[in-house]
């Protein structure tokens, strides 16, 4: 009795885990994007290079801190502004 009232707690701490841990996979799975968005698109504007580093700066920085919601927050958006600049790109090479 006593191991499946343990297995019980150990099965619902996990799954309390869980959404702190997607959070925080992927804050670090945005950041990884927005690397590599940096690395394939090339030269951009340095306006645009400069706004974006100080992002990541600001989402490593609630990273750390243990703010996940404001660093997933700030990378969706540089994210969003990133397809954005590659859609553009896209379609003005394409003519």
């Amino acid at each position: 009795m006593k191991g499946t009232a343990l297995s019980a707690l150990f099965a619902a701490a996990t799954l309390l885990a869980s959404p702190v841990f997607a959070a925080e996979d992927l804050c670090a799975t945005n950041l990884q994007k927005i690397d590599d968005n940096m690395a394939t698109l090339g030269a951009t504007s340095e306006g645009l290079d400069k706004a974006i580093t100080e992002h990541v700066d600001k989402a490593k920085a609630a990273q750390a801190a243990g703010d996940t919601k404001e660093c997933i927050a700030i990378t969706s958006k540089v994210l969003e502004r990133l397809d954005k600049t590659e859609k553009g790109s896209d379609s003005n090479s394409g003519s």
